[in-house]
């Protein structure tokens, strides 16, 4: 099935269909409403801003009813240990107002996710996981992004030759709203979607360098000295404990390989990663080489 054609049949599908996105001001969420809308889709923007509260059970009922999907991306970690209760509770109450078809948000690799995976489907849903790689645009959004454009370099537990298939979020977007708006050809899978290449996270960085004209590097921590430059930047302990236990897990190199997830869903191949460095450094985010001389 070529591109267009997948565009067609999504647009064709959507015609009515209106989406609760939650996070949609999020990373992925914003990326999700804006490729709903494009493809058609009446969407409700599901935040703290709009009345929406993932730990207010009592928020959800108002922004479900009279929905047709949504899309669901836990607000901290998919594998945090209160996740799986509070995404099988509001998947479940979807279900009993109508909102059947729910697409999760989930980590590629991550058996921290599986509790929350399984509650979604045991909840009675038409459901679909999709298992995310490592986003690309973590390097552009949040808070490593400006180690990259303040100091010029990253400091992350990755190992030095850790290959990691970066993915672009927006084709996570177009996966989610495909997979939500493809009737039943989605419900019931997994999809892992990756980016097309293989990256270290050195790799990744000098691309990103490269693009915007600048050395940018990356230094290799263990996991224990990351834990200490946490708590130092002022995260509580315990949740610098989570996050250094859940990168112990996902950085073991398990994960180094690609999938054909994102072609088997849109039809078309991946975003590469050289796409997504080369449109952030056009806007600036890690800076430029004359701003580093500057400096």
């Amino acid at each position: 099935m070529t591109q267009n054609t997948t565009q067609d049949t999504v647009r064709n599908s959507a015609r009515g269909m209106t989406v609760v996105v939650t996070g949609a001001t999020g990373r992925t969420g914003g990326r999700v409403a804006r490729a709903a809308e494009a493809a058609g889709l009446t969407v409700r923007a599901a935040s703290r801003a709009t009345g929406f509260d993932w730990r207010s059970p009592s928020t959800w009922a108002d922004t479900l009813r009279g929905a047709d999907a949504a899309y669901l991306a836990y607000p901290t970690d998919i594998g945090a240990p209160e996740a799986a209760a509070t995404v099988g509770t509001l998947a479940r109450e979807a279900v009993g107002l109508g909102v059947r078809r729910l697409v999760l948000l989930s980590s590629r690799g991550e058996e921290r996710a599986r509790p929350a995976e399984e509650a979604l489907r045991e909840s009675g849903a038409d459901w679909t996981v999709v298992q995310a790689a490592w986003f690309a645009q973590n390097l552009s959004e949040g808070p490593l992004v400006e180690e990259l454009r303040l100091g010029g370099e990253l400091v992350f537990p990755a190992g030095e030759g850790l290959r990691e298939p970066f993915v672009d979020v927006r084709d996570i977007a177009d996966v989610v709203v495909t997979a939500l708006t493809s009737g039943a050809r989605w419900v019931g899978q997994d999809v892992d979607v990756t980016g097309p290449r293989l990256l270290t996270w050195a790799e990744a960085v000098a691309e990103a360098g490269a693009a915007a004209g600048r050395r940018l590097t990356y230094r290799a921590v263990p996991l224990d000295q990351y834990r200490e430059r946490l708590v130092g930047f002022g995260l509580p302990a315990e949740e610098a404990d989570f996050l250094v236990e859940l990168f112990g897990e996902l950085l073991d190199g398990h994960n180094a390989h690609v999938t054909d997830g994102v072609r088997r869903v849109l039809g078309r191949e991946p975003r590469d990663f050289s796409d997504f460095a080369g449109e952030a450094a056009r806007a600036g985010v890690w800076g430029s080489a004359s701003a580093e001389a500057q400096v």
